[in-house]
């Protein structure tokens, strides 16, 4: 995403707008952790469609949240992982872990 776009006024829509989706959290979420592959965050993020996980890792990679890296090999390997804007993600994410794991303690009472 670059100079001259428009944004909606909220800042929270443009938030949601970018990482709106359980998969793009997860894909964050792993990303967080360390640089993995298409197979590694397949099987990490578990129920995602190769279709899914590939649409969210354009949408990631053109809102410039995450970085796609191409070695030219044979097969061609390609790793995903964070750019330094999407690491500013971080304390979102374990925000929102915090609150899912207060709210399961509370209603598990």
């Amino acid at each position: 995403m670059k100079n001259k776009l428009s944004f909606p006024a909220c800042p929270v829509e443009i938030t949601l707008s970018l990482i709106g989706n359980k998969w793009k959290f997860l894909i964050i979420r792993d990303l967080l952790v360390k640089t993995k592959r298409f197979s590694e965050l397949k099987r990490s993020i578990g129920n995602i469609s190769q279709k899914v996980l590939t649409d969210n890792l354009r949408q990631l990679e053109a809102a410039e949240l995450i970085n796609r890296k191409v070695y030219a090999e044979v097969p061609p390997r390609v790793e995903y992982s964070l750019t330094p804007l999407g690491k500013t993600l971080n304390p979102v994410l374990q925000s929102m872990a915090e609150w899912g794991n207060d709210y399961k303690i509370r209603l598990s009472k």
